[in-house]
């Protein structure tokens, strides 16, 4: 039976990685009473890591989920209320906001904090979801320096790929580039580094077959797509570079957003088109990709429906109006 239940926030966060978390413990701190749903992956892609060695305060280390659940109890203990649930359906063409839960349950908030996250491209191999976090990994700059001084091999063949080939060439022995076609999408610029580097070896028409291993990668079998040949390849890693996908699709008919999805912000802000409504890591971060700046962009968020909800309170304002759509594009 459907559920009619209509709810009331001041502030309301959709999504709950280090972006989301860290808006709930500063909006939380702010007494804007803040009401949190964690989405279909509670904690984001750091769930599914293991070992996150380049966030500050962890200097041992520590497991990818275990590091979310840290921010989950404190942004609780802040006074966030957190629950699980999935944004299905907006309405920003006015104040009070309307976002429906699981198709159910609409909250009407006097700000949204957009923090939905991407979701990284794989190849959909079972060998490479069994070994996710085992040697395989969708970032190099997060996971590389495990294979310093190892073979790892990397597919993709756009900026993003040579940008990754290059970072781990600095790292590893050797970095095998498999690229499916027989060019790449890279800019010119960044072919031509990835041809300079000694250690980075090309393989052209070349399709992953398998990834190899039990608990950890031993390497990888691929085929040529011209003479149907195939060969193993020992690695230790394997770094899947074929793009992110923005989870950004309920938004699409209410904010700005760039050809592939990322939802655009006002430079140095997390301001989106509509005012009240705020963006906020790797949802609008198509760059840099990594937790402490998508914590960072969380607190920024905070802040900025903060000043903006304050505003709010002293200078009446009309719920259509809008940033100016220049600003952002």
């Amino acid at each position: 039976m459907e559920n009619k239940s209509t709810e009331r926030v001041h502030c309301l966060i959709i999504g709950s990685g280090p972006a989301g978390y860290s808006a709930a413990i500063y909006t939380a701190r702010a007494n804007l009473k803040p009401l949190l749903y964690q989405g279909i992956q509670p904690g984001g892609q750091l769930t599914i890591t293991t070992e996150v060695e380049n966030y500050p305060g962890y200097p041992n280390g520590v497991q990818g989920p275990e590091m979310m659940v840290d921010f989950e109890k404190q942004a609780a203990r802040m006074g966030a209320e957190i629950r699980y649930g999935i944004a299905t359906k907006v309405d920003f063409s006015k104040r009070p906001f309307k976002v429906w839960i699981d198709d159910e349950k609409l909250i009407e908030a006097d700000s949204v904090i957009i923090a939905t996250g991407a979701t990284a491209k794989w190849l959909g191999l079972p060998s490479e979801e069994k070994l996710n976090g085992y040697g395989v990994s969708a970032c190099a700059v997060c996971d590389g320096f495990f294979f310093r001084g190892k073979e790892v091999a990397i597919v993709g063949a756009g900026d993003t790929a040579a940008e990754e080939a290059l970072y781990l060439s600095k790292l590893c022995m050797n970095v095998h580039m498999l690229i499916r076609r027989d060019q790449m999408r890279a800019s010119q610029i960044m072919q031509q580094r990835i041809r300079e580097a000694s250690n980075i070896k090309i393989y052209w028409n070349t399709e992953v077959e398998e990834i190899i291993g039990d608990n950890k990668v031993h390497g990888v079998r691929i085929k040529n797509t011209k003479d149907g040949k195939t060969e193993t390849i020992p690695i230790s890693g394997f770094f899947v570079a074929i793009g992110h996908e923005p989870n950004s699709g309920i938004f699409k008919e209410w904010l700005t957003m760039d050809e592939t999805g990322y939802i655009k912000t006002v430079p140095g802000t997390s301001k989106t088109n509509i005012e009240g409504v705020f963006a906020a890591g790797d949802v609008q971060d198509k760059i840099y990709r990594q937790a402490v700046t998508a914590a960072g962009s969380g607190c920024m968020a905070a802040l900025d429906a903060e000043r903006w909800l304050s505003l709010q309170e002293k200078v009446p304002a009309s719920a259509e109006q809008q940033i100016d759509l220049a600003v952002i594009k």
